[in-house]
Order: structure tokens, then sequence, then C-alpha cells
């Protein structure tokens, strides 16, 4: 089962068990998908690649969204973002533990060839592909920066 189909279960599940926000954040998703298959074409049909990079999109928006009505004291509206990245989330793979990510680091690094700084670029371009969905490119880039500084 696709991704997009897992979603499409989910969402009537959500509808039949009257799970408002659980519903919202899955429509989100969903919505997402739809939009990114039109911008592409009427026929086209999404990568699980893409499908991941647009679930971390959403995840990191809903933590930021949740950082920014923290600090403004609006529990309310954090607890909703909170819990919609969470249910986004289940949609990614397991992530890395920090061990594991420097292990698979090291071997790109080895891979590539790479021993300065100056061949980042060219780390984290096969990160990036290898690593999609399981770790944030973010930590990527701190772990790759520690193993070559």
């Amino acid at each position: 089962m696709s991704l997009f189909d897992l979603i499409n279960e989910d969402l009537k599940k959500a509808m039949k068990e009257r799970e408002k926000v659980k519903l919202e954040a899955i429509r989100a998703v969903k919505t997402a998908f739809l939009l990114a298959k039109a911008d592409k074409g009427a026929s086209s049909v999404l990568t699980e690649d893409e499908e991941l990079k647009i679930i971390q999109k959403l995840v990191k928006q809903r933590n930021e969204s949740a950082e920014i009505y923290k600090s403004q004291n609006r529990i309310d509206l954090y607890d909703k973002e909170t819990f919609e990245a969470q249910v986004i989330s289940a949609y990614l793979p397991e992530q890395l533990t920090d061990k594991e990510l420097t292990e698979a680091v090291k071997k790109i690094i080895h891979t590539t060839g790479a021993s300065t700084m100056k061949d980042m670029g060219q780390v984290m371009g096969m990160a990036s592909k290898e690593l999609a969905g399981k770790a944030e490119n973010k930590i990527i880039a701190a772990k790759v920066k520690e193993l070559l500084g």
C-alpha cells in the first residue's frame, strides 16, 4: 500500500471516529500531496522520496508554529500544533539514532573520499538522498561538519 493510500485510509478512519484534530492533520497531508501532484501535471505520481519530503516539511512547520505559540503563551494552540506534528510524523520512517547516523555519514564520507570541509557539498548531496526521511538535513549537516571538521 502506498503512502497516499494509507493516508486515505487513515482519513476515513479519523472521520468515522470523529477525531477532529487528527482529521485536520491528515487532511493537511493529503492536501499537500494533491497540490504537489497538480504542480507536476495531471497524470503524475509522487515518488516516495517526494512524499517523505512533504511530510517532513509539514512536521517542521507544525513544530515551528508550536514554538511560536508557546513563546506567546498560547498553550491551546501549542498543544494542537504539537499533536498534529505527532500525527503527521507517524508517516515518516523511523528516525536514525545518533550512533546509526554517525555510522551512515562515516560510510558516505569514505565512499566519496571526502577529507576536508571543502568536500561537504558532495557528502551532503549523497547523504540527503541516502538518508531522506530518516534524519533531518539540519542534523545530517551538523554530523558531517563534526566528522569532516
